[in-house]
């Protein structure tokens, strides 16, 4: 049963192992925003995600018997690397499907707790029925990632650590996937202080549960598509929509581009390196998808098992973005002198170049032309105006990417 004494319960069960992780206000984030913004920094757990709270708890409460014939998991990360310590911890085996898809960081992050991984299917769903099938010819004791009481109990000990040191909030926004971490704190919050809202946060990408918390009914998505891989669930869980139906004041949705704003704020002004999943909240406050003026609000930042090659992109793109990097292709002249005369413009207009490409072969260009795709650091808008009219003043015909 999810209730408040299972939750303590959960609570006593993960003391000393998953870490009681910082609560701290965000000064920048409730200046631009004109409020009073707390971050509950789960991207700094043990494992990099909330899930090992779940994960433990639920092996915490397996019998001997169930722990010698080992366990199974399906995730697309951050719930198989808490499954995979909390197995290890408990010195029983684990199989985790994760799809296909998952980022090699998450992969090799549950190879090193010594779980076996079977890379199977294009997304969690997939690889969800895989699992459950293995685990039955198997004879193992499945864990499921949200579906699953204790697994929701242990997710619920963030809402105790929360209330400890924060008693006067207003809202906590919370990530949703398959709904797991959206009950397990609301159960405890609304038997606590029922007058603190609760806002779930889902992907453009993978909005089952939205589409189906407002038609009261379960809606599966055909496909999911989303940076927030961590949330990326396809169908939605009867059980888990009662759950979310019964605690959960409001649903909002983020997009990607959204998404991808929120973890370069948080990476640039908070010094924290957080995943698509864990951002969402942060996301939905930062493009106005929540009224939270004069509130005091709680954020969770589910998570921070971010692909590194996901970081660079979101990086560069914010970068375009934000006008501090300047992509062009110029024409130009191809005879000695002329990308001096080029680089020069940028030198005496302040813009560094951090990489250059000079094509001169290309089918397109006319006999005696070339093709220079250059990147510049640029210091604004304004900077890159003066750039183009610098071209334009020298004749230059270009194209910014």
């Amino acid at each position: 049963m999810i209730n408040l004494e299972n939750i303590t319960k959960a609570r006593n069960n993960i003391e000393g192992v998953a870490y009681n992780t910082p609560l701290t206000y965000a000064p920048i984030l409730s200046n631009n925003l004109d409020t009073s913004i707390y971050l509950k920094k789960e991207n700094l757990q043990l494992t990099g995600s909330f899930k090992l709270r779940g994960a433990f708890n639920k092996i915490a409460t397996l019998t001997v018997e169930e722990k010698s014939k080992g366990v199974v998991a399906a995730s697309a990360g951050n719930h198989a690397q808490g499954v995979g310590f909390s197995a290890k911890y408990f010195g029983c085996d684990a199989t985790i499907v994760m799809p296909e898809a998952t980022p090699l960081t998450k992969v090799n992050g549950v190879k090193s707790h010594g779980a076996d991984v079977i890379l199977h299917g294009s997304n969690y769903d997939e690889a969800y029925a895989f699992a459950l099938d293995y685990t039955s010819k198997n004879n193992k004791t499945f864990v499921h990632p949200f579906e699953d009481d204790e697994v929701i109990c242990g997710q619920g000990t963030i809402a105790l650590e929360i209330l400890e040191e924060l008693e006067d909030i207003d809202m906590i926004i919370i990530p949703i996937g398959g709904g797991g971490l959206v009950s397990g704190i609301a159960a405890a919050i609304k038997e606590i202080k029922p007058e603190i809202q609760i806002i779930g946060v889902v992907s453009s990408g993978a909005k089952s549960m939205k589409d189906s918390y407002e038609q009261k009914v379960a809606i599966d998505s055909i496909s999911v598509k989303t940076i927030a891989d961590g949330i990326a669930v396809r169908d939605t869980s009867l059980k888990m929509l009662d759950l979310v139906i019964k605690y959960v004041d409001k649903i909002v949705e983020v997009n990607d581009q959204e998404i991808a704003s929120a973890i370069l704020f948080l990476l640039e002004q908070q010094k924290l390196v957080v995943e698509g999943a864990g951002a969402v909240g942060v996301a939905a406050m930062m493009h106005k998808k929540i009224d939270i003026s004069g509130k005091k609000v709680v954020s969770i930042l589910s998570g921070g098992n971010i692909d590194v090659t996901m970081l660079s992109q979101i990086i560069e793109k914010g970068l375009v973005k934000t006008s501090r990097k300047m992509n062009l292709i110029v024409t130009l002249i191809d005879k000695p002198g002329s990308l001096m005369t080029l680089t020069n413009i940028f030198k005496e207009n302040s813009a560094n170049i951090v990489q250059i490409d000079y094509d001169r072969d290309s089918v397109q260009l006319d006999f005696g032309d070339a093709n220079v795709t250059i990147s510049l650091e640029t210091k604004g808008e304004e900077h890159q105006k003066l750039l183009s009219e610098q071209l334009i003043k020298y004749g230059y015909r270009f194209k910014q990417l």
